[in-house]
């Protein structure tokens, strides 16, 4: 039922007791080395390029472009946490562009009144998908991939082949369209979306609870954790979010078609893998899957400015994908190492029960 584990690599003080400082920076070096990728492309870019990349101009494309694929890496990345895989948020936000756009112009609906009929059903989906995972017992990627293809199927069926289109409200356009102290207001709402997830997953007993889940969903119900409410909790917490990615997304486009949305799902996932190989490697984590995403607008935008072909943004998140995978590899390589080496004395206490 595990689609995948949470379960946390990073280096602990038991770790590093008595490491030289040589020692100390290869054990670290994995953790941060996705950090320090990232810092160098910029620094790289930025002096390859200084009359384009280092600007402001450039900043706020790079936000503008990334929003939807953030928000929806942080979606990918609560049922991770869990434990399980979320393609519903590739697939929905197709159709929840469209509604935002549809019930505005067809039923003439509000702008307020269908952004949040478009996040009930967002929550609706989630629903769904964790009944089919934690009641149904369908293993998360078959699940969400049958309910994804559903909802694409509707989409297309409520469009017709054609482009949704009509004059919206300003303020359905400033969702999206708003400069915040001379950045876009959307890249707030990633930060904003960020902190909250943080403080939750990091400092509140629910986050314990859902890594807990992640790491072992069987020890986690022997120790009184209700798995099955948390992990549909996800679930409709991720779809939920899917769907402001889609409203945002109708707010920036401005017209509503079912060929958009399905090439954000690949890179919300590299992000949300990316998050789990940084910071905190083995174990999805909020600024990890930040980190994950920043990169890859990086690195895009930055070979993109130097003439790269369109085939360049694929091949950019795999060729990303597949060198963070081999980092996180090698750090757990190197954890495992390190403790069949160190002295039976500094060993953690349940490793030495065993």
């Amino acid at each position: 039922m595990q689609s995948i584990q949470s379960n946390a690599l990073e280096p602990t003080k038991v770790d590093l007791k008595g490491l030289s400082k040589t020692a100390r920076i290869q054990r670290l070096l994995p953790v941060y080395g996705l950090v320090i990728l990232t810092a160098l492309l910029i620094v790289l870019f930025s002096v390859l390029l200084p009359d384009t990349f280092p600007t402001v101009l450039n900043v706020r494309s790079i936000i503008a472009n990334k929003t939807i694929i953030a928000i929806l890496s942080l979606a990918a990345m609560i049922p991770m946490a869990c434990g399980r895989i979320d393609l519903t948020i590739g697939y929905g936000i197709v159709l929840w562009h469209i509604l935002a756009i549809s019930l505005q112009t067809m039923f003439g609906l509000p702008w307020p009144v269908a952004v949040l009929i478009v996040l009930m059903l967002g929550a609706a989906v989630g629903l769904l998908n964790g009944l089919l995972v934690e009641v149904a017992k369908i293993d998360s990627f078959i699940a969400t991939l049958g309910t994804g293809t559903v909802i694409y199927a509707i989409a297309l069926w409520h469009t017709g082949g054609r482009q949704m289109i009509g004059v919206l409200p300003d303020g359905f356009y400033a969702l999206n369209g708003t400069m915040l102290f001379g950045l876009p207001i959307t890249g707030y709402y990633v930060l904003v979306l960020a902190l909250v997830m943080w403080v939750v997953l990091e400092y509140l007993p629910i986050g314990r609870y859902i890594y807990a889940i992640g790491a072992s969903p069987k020890a986690a119900a022997l120790n009184g954790i209700p798995v099955r409410h948390y992990v549909i909790g996800a679930f409709i917490a991720s779809g939920t979010l899917s769907a402001v990615a889609g409203v945002l997304l109708a707010s920036r486009l401005r017209i509503g078609q079912a060929s958009v949305g399905l090439e954000y799902l690949l890179p919300a996932l590299v992000g949300a893998f990316l998050g789990s190989t940084t910071i905190k490697p083995g174990r999805v984590n909020v600024w990890g899957t930040m980190i994950g995403v920043i990169i890859l607008a990086v690195g895009i935008a930055g070979i993109q400015q130097f003439g790269g072909s369109f085939f360049v943004e694929p091949l950019f998140n795999g060729v990303t994908l597949l060198v963070a995978i081999g980092i996180a590899g090698y750090a757990q390589r190197r954890r495992s190492v390190a403790g069949l080496l160190r002295p039976r004395s500094e060993q953690p206490a349940e490793t030495k029960q065993k």
